[in-house]
């Protein structure tokens, strides 16, 4: 079969934890071999480790595992499983011929009370995310990171669409000068206050639902328009139904969203080219979340760059191919989810 998910990408694996029963989950990307990394982290809630360790100048350039957690800033614990089994294979950074130490930056989304707000991942989960890490194409939807995932919470999370975690790849053709045969995946995690935009056929794929008859069948409400005129405004695609001349719990409080990922190519880049691949991967969110980097939203992307298919780089090109992979991967999350915890995935509406 066909691997187009972020385990095409020479030198990466990734696997899953996953909880159903209570909603919550993580995901692991791995590089055994070390890879550059990047980040950029934009809204105004991240939940964030070893983020700072990333930025250029830092003197360590290797990293081994993102981890991508729910659980909120409990989810934070997953990497010390993380930590801990890469350890035992002798992956990391070696500080001297007895000590490595493997670098492992994380970031979470909040899913507490989908079902329950007492079960979060942790160092166990992350190690079994690890245990079931390979190069098999990544399973997506209701996934891992993604399992207790929700998005178009600007009317409420009574109207809300159950988001997940997706995951693509494109691989530059073999004559393309500059990246022949180089590849750049995504894993994207997607939790978003906004409703999600399929940027390539003009229309909206999930947005916050019309409550017609109660049934949640009324097709949606554009949640830009929500917010921006108070009352609902049709959209291409949106399946009718009418509107909500006074939604209730436009924006509900707390920290209940976030999308993170990871961007991941086995071209060699520097450490400023990887959190340029990190930085501009955020468009690819911005195409396909509407609204995107709120407030309510700590939206984080990572970058990892093996290396191993070298060669030389055009930066212009690889970073249109991460924008393109991370729009696809949040399109994919959303398509390929299932409902859980009452709320339902559009492939069900």
């Amino acid at each position: 079969m066909l691997n187009d998910t972020i385990t095409s990408v020479l030198g990466i694996e990734a696997g899953h934890y996953t909880d159903r029963g209570n909603a919550t989950g993580c995901t692991v990307v791995l590089c055994r071999g070390g890879a550059v990394g990047g980040v950029d982290v934009r809204g105004g809630s991240p939940g964030t480790r070893e983020t700072d360790l990333l930025r250029p100048a830092r003197r360590v350039d290797q990293l081994f595992a993102v981890s991508l957690s729910g659980g909120s800033a409990f989810g934070l614990d997953a990497a010390s499983g993380v930590m801990a089994w890469l350890e035992e294979q002798g992956v990391g950074f070696r500080v001297t011929s007895e000590v490595i130490v493997p670098i492992v930056s994380s970031a979470i989304i909040y899913d507490l009370g989908l079902v329950t707000s007492k079960v979060r991942p942790g160092a166990a989960e992350g190690r079994a995310a690890c245990v079931a890490a390979s190069k098999d194409a990544l399973a997506e939807g209701s996934v891992g990171a993604g399992t207790g995932a929700t998005v178009a919470k600007v009317g409420g999370a009574e109207r809300a669409v159950k988001g997940g975690l997706g995951s693509t790849s494109w691989r530059f053709p073999s004559g393309r000068a500059g990246l022949g045969g180089v590849t750049v995946g995504a894993v994207v995690a997607v939790n978003a206050i906004g409703g999600i935009w399929d940027y390539a056929a003009g229309r909206l794929v999930a947005g916050p639902r019309r409550l017609a008859g109660g049934d949640g069948g009324g097709g949606f409400d554009d949640p830009v328009g929500l917010l921006l005129e108070g009352a609902g405004r049709p959209v291409a695609g949106d399946g009718g139904g009418g509107f909500d001349d006074s939604p209730v719990g436009l924006l509900p409080e707390g920290p209940v969203n976030t999308t993170i990922g990871v961007v991941a190519t086995d071209a060699r880049l520097s450490r400023e080219e990887a959190n340029y691949l990190a930085r501009v991967s955020h468009d690819g969110l911005a195409m396909t979340i509407r609204p995107c980097h709120t407030i309510r939203d700590g939206d984080t992307m990572f970058a990892m760059a093996t290396g191993e298919s070298g060669g030389g780089v055009d930066l212009t090109a690889l970073g249109a191919a991460a924008v393109e992979v991370t729009a696809r991967a949040v399109l994919r999350a959303v398509r390929s989810a299932t409902g859980l915890g009452g709320i339902p995935a559009v492939s069900e509406l």
